[in-house]
Order: C-alpha cells, then structure tokens, then sequence
C-alpha cells in the first residue's frame, strides 16, 4: 500500500512528469480525504463539475480514507518537523496517513526528500 500526496494524483490525471511512477502503484495506492479535496479544488478552478469528478475518482483504484482523530494528531505532531520544508496541512494529512498505516508516501514535492518523519517519501521526480 501507498499513500499519494494530490501532487501525485494530479501529476497522474495531467500526464505530467513522474505519471508514469503513479500509475505503477495505483492498483494499492490510498488517499485522504484531504488531499481529495486539493485534487477537486484544482478542478474546480478550472471551472470543471466537481461532482462528477468525485464520482470519476470514487469508482477508480485509488481508495479514499476519511481524515479521523488519529490522523488529526499525527499530522498535528507533523507541524513541528515539517514547518521549515513548508508542509501543507494537506501535505501533513499525507504523511500522517502513511504513518498510521505504516506504508510509504508518494508525492511531487520534492522538499519532502529531506524529511525525517518516520515514514518512507517517493518523489516521482
């Protein structure tokens, strides 16, 4: 299993730099719920039907796991280590679903390769 960042996911739906590393592990990739709203809001300011994008991402591979009060904390206790990289809250909610699933973290951000956060980071570029 492997969590993906909206970074990643994007660069997937675009055919951007790096889609090829996400479509190889989207038969076990996850993601939270946060990071799908960054996917559907970058839809939506393109002035696409949210709705049926959500509906398009629901019935893919790719499962969907709410945000909860454990990842709450996690990405809470992310802040500290993570604030000088610039870390979202959505980029946070990313690592903390990783770390309490205990798998690794896909991402285009390649600010995260320096990251010490207990859970291993793909870049994808």
């Amino acid at each position: 299993m492997i969590v993906l960042d909206a970074s990643a996911l994007l660069a997937f739906l675009f055919r951007e730099p790096g889609h090829e590393a996400v479509a190889r592990v989207l038969d076990r990739a996850v993601m939270s719920t946060v990071n799908l709203a960054e996917v559907l809001a970058r839809f939506a300011r393109d002035g696409h039907d949210v709705a049926q994008i959500r509906l398009r991402l629901e019935s893919g591979a790719v499962e969907l796991v709410p945000f909860d009060a454990v990842q709450a904390q996690i990405c809470a206790n992310l802040l500290p280590t993570t604030r000088s990289a610039g870390l979202s809250l959505g980029d946070r909610a990313c690592l903390a679903l990783a770390s309490a699933r205990g798998c690794e973290a896909m991402t285009a951000d390649r600010a995260w390769a320096a990251l010490d956060v207990g859970v291993v980071i793909r870049t994808i570029r």
